[in-house]
């Protein structure tokens, strides 16, 4: 069997489902010279029918990067092929992803249809498909509920119908290692002509288990892995690609070989993490904060004495420099150009001014510039063009008084102020803010993140806002907590529809 797994990422299609996440066209393009970079085989670009948007991201990535196969998302429809067609014209290497629910929960219920008509369904937009590429893939969505044998007949007919590549995903996240694994050999083994064709993982967190299935599904003959950079994705996420890309470096006894360049995980994760105002739990395997911290004296112990003792990996082999942090006040721009290229972030002269300003400003106020700041920093200008924008804050907080908040807004080059006391700084701040913008907003969910641990730290906030019966996302960032806060409130308010 062939010890090349091809890396398929999907953070640009599947990852930017999650509420809160979008990306514009120049941001995209940046994530996939960095999935480029990276060494990733395929990427996912986006769905092109599903929005303006979406076709016009992937027309320039796929005008962007060189060698990676760019792919487009369809349903087994003749309209979705033919826009995703128009939007990979200009891809060197290019692939239509299309397919269809095969289990008999989607047959019932999503398509009102039979088994029969679901092949035939399957099998006319696979050759419709190979009309325009040579490189189709087939979806059987929900495929890890779909029962062995009927998967097995959708799998010969899309094959027969030219699909190079089919993708076997557990949608719901359902299956356990073992019964993936099985349903993977089971197509292996009963499936006529399952050669000329590569089997592909695609599996979601909704146990805890994407991970695992996706690595039963390699061990049982898979030879496509479907990821996200951070395991991003739809719900719990899906498989993270740094976890499966560090399992088969670790496991030589696999036996099977990736295209990626681990050294360039860590980057790469951070970069998605601020680009999509996603933060990376502490302790993510491979790329949180903790992955490499030893906080137990037993652990501390044993690393000292032998780093393998406790430590599988070595960081540097994911791109953790001990060192990364170097950029202080003194730092000029070639050092901030350099390390913003490092972390796949190249900018216009004019921007990397803009950010060299920020930058200088943030390293009056704190010690150490670390690479998530500048990142950061490099993100910060999407709130340029914002209709609402913070002119000052000012807070008097404390143990036993009434906290006090004068807030002064800019909104459409009109000059607004208001004063408010609450129950906490916070919340004395937001109510001057909605003196302003009187609106009936509800505040659903407020998460606050440190970048790293000093106190000086840049404060990351991240904020769920109901309007109108909809729900809108929000990102701040600032050294301070406070000012963070509104302006997540603020980011919110300004994506208001109405």
């Amino acid at each position: 069997m062939d010890n090349r797994l091809f890396i398929f990422d999907t953070t640009l299609r599947d990852g930017e489902q999650v509420p809160g996440c979008q990306l514009n066209t120049v941001e995209k393009i940046q994530v996939a010279k960095a999935l480029e970079a990276l060494g990733v085989d395929v990427i996912e670009a986006g769905f092109p029918i599903s929005s303006p948007g979406d076709f016009n991201s992937v027309i320039e990535i796929s005008k962007a990067v060189t060698w990676p196969t760019i792919c487009a998302l369809t349903r087994a429809v003749q309209k979705d092929i033919d826009v995703a067609v128009d939007a990979l014209r200009f891809a060197k290497h290019k692939r239509i992803h299309t397919g269809i629910g095969t289990s008999d929960s989607h047959i019932k219920y999503k398509f009102n249809s039979n088994r029969d008509e679901i092949i035939e369904r399957a099998v006319a937009a696979v050759k419709y498909a190979r009309r325009f590429v040579d490189d189709v893939e087939f979806y059987a969505e929900d495929a890890g509920r779909t029962d062995n044998e009927y998967l097995a007949r959708v799998v010969e007919a899309v094959i027969k119908a030219g699909a190079t590549v089919v993708n076997i995903p557990d949608t719901t996240g359902y299956c356990l290692p073992s019964e993936y694994g099985a349903k993977i050999k089971y197509l292996i083994d009963h499936v006529d002509g399952v050669d000329r064709a590569i089997l592909s993982t695609h599996c979601h967190n909704d146990l805890g288990m994407a991970t695992a299935n996706t690595i039963a599904g390699v061990l049982n003959g898979a030879r496509q892995v479907e990821v996200t950079i951070n395991g991003i994705g739809e719900r719990a996420g899906n498989t993270a690609l740094e976890e499966i890309a560090m399992i088969i470096k670790s496991h030589h006894e696999i036996d099977i070989q990736t295209n990626i360049n681990t050294q360039k995980i860590y980057p790469t994760s951070r970069m998605v993490s601020s680009l999509m105002n996603m933060p990376v739990q502490p302790n993510k395997a491979i790329v949180g904060r903790n992955a490499f911290a030893h906080s137990s004296g037993i652990h501390q112990d044993g690393v000292l004495k032998n780093v393998q003792t406790y430590e599988i990996i070595d960081p540097h082999d994911v791109g953790i420099d001990d060192n990364s942090i170097v950029l202080t006040a003194r730092s000029g721009r070639a050092a901030l150009k350099n390390r913003l290229a490092i972390l796949g972030v190249n900018l216009e002269q004019e921007k990397l001014d803009k950010v060299y300003e920020e930058f200088l400003k943030l390293a009056d106020k704190k010690k150490d510039i670390n690479d998530d700041d500048i990142l950061v920093l490099a993100g910060a200008d999407r709130s340029q063009n914002h209709r609402i924008k913070l002119d000052y804050l000012q807070v008097t907080s404390g143990v036993g008084v009434r906290s006090v908040a004068s807030l002064g807004l800019n909104i459409s080059g009109e000059k607004f102020e208001a004063c408010a006391s609450g129950n906490g700084p916070v919340d004395a701040a937001i109510k001057a803010l909605k003196k302003i913008v009187d609106r009936h907003m509800t505040l659903k969910e407020f998460t606050i993140q440190a970048i790293s641990k000093g106190s000086d730290d840049v404060g990351k906030v991240h904020m769920q806002v109901e309007y109108d019966h909809q729900v809108y996302y929000g990102f701040g960032a600032n050294t301070d907590i406070i000012a963070a806060s509104v302006e997540a409130y603020i980011d919110c308010i300004n994506k208001f529809k109405s």
